[in-house]
């Protein structure tokens, strides 16, 4: 009789053992979202790194012409994932996954210099509250957004080589100046654990709204010194750490 019970405590402490193994596991898909007026290949030093590690990672590459065709386009590739994923937005992308990370994949947020709007709130409004200090975009006649490409490396990319700053200038996804007043009614940060890195130089969105977002939202964050607006380019080590620790903490 001892010796049955022993063997069935034996047998639900090594199911235990196994099922808390099992939650320890790190989410192992990464959705990567990019932000206006950029596309998705700037992502391309974090992909490496978190490939290498052994995550599963796909890029989403929304048109930007309105919030709910970025959404949508977000949706797809969550649709796409085979378990849970981390779902990461640089700047705009940072309003697109704080709508699309309702989706039931999504494990947990990772915000990289973005936006992490309230319902109410928009970026145009938050931009005013918290005043950033880059050149006033340019509006097309239809009503699309760029920025001037003589102040892009400056305002955008400082801590990127010269060249590669001009090259991306030239390279502008045109974004709808729409998406800058999308609400979001449920934002997933309310029910979804997230993460924030703030980049400490950046002159796209001021460094003490990102700090903010992060605080509201009692995000685990990261401040990054000298990192300007493009910080998921200059600093991709530090932004894969912080993927990877959602990875790790979203279970």
């Amino acid at each position: 009789m001892r010796l049955r019970l022993a063997s069935t405590l034996l047998l639900a402490a090594t199911a235990a053992f196994g099922s808390q193994a099992a939650v320890a596991a790190p989410v192992k898909n990464i959705v990567l979202v990019h932000g206006a007026f950029v596309g998705g290949s700037g992502w391309r030093p974090v992909y490496d790194i978190l490939t290498h590690d052994g995550y599963k990672v796909t890029l989403v590459q929304e048109p930007l012409t309105s919030f709910s065709d970025d959404v949508a386009a977000t949706k797809r590739i969550l649709d796409r994932q085979n378990g849970p994923a981390i779902l990461v937005g640089h700047s705009y992308g940072g309003a697109i996954i704080t709508e699309a990370g309702n989706d039931p994949h999504v494990a947990g947020l990772v915000y990289i210099a973005a936006h992490a709007l309230d319902n109410g709130e928009t970026e145009a409004i938050n931009g005013k509250k918290f005043p950033n200090s880059a050149h006033p975009f340019v509006k097309t006649p239809d009503g699309f957004l760029y920025i001037n490409p003589e102040n892009f490396p400056a305002d955008f990319a400082a801590d990127l080589p010269l060249k590669q700053a001009q090259f991306e200038a030239q390279a502008q996804m045109l974004t709808s100046a729409s998406v800058f007043t999308a609400n979001i009614p449920d934002p997933a940060w309310k029910v979804k654990p997230s993460w924030y890195m703030v980049a400490k130089s950046d002159k796209i969105i001021n460094p003490d709204l990102e700090r903010m977002y992060a605080k509201r939202a009692h995000s685990h964050t990261v401040e990054i010194a000298g990192a300007s607006h493009s910080v998921y380019e200059s600093h991709p080590q530090d932004v894969a750490k912080l993927i990877e620790q959602a990875a790790l903490g979203a279970q």
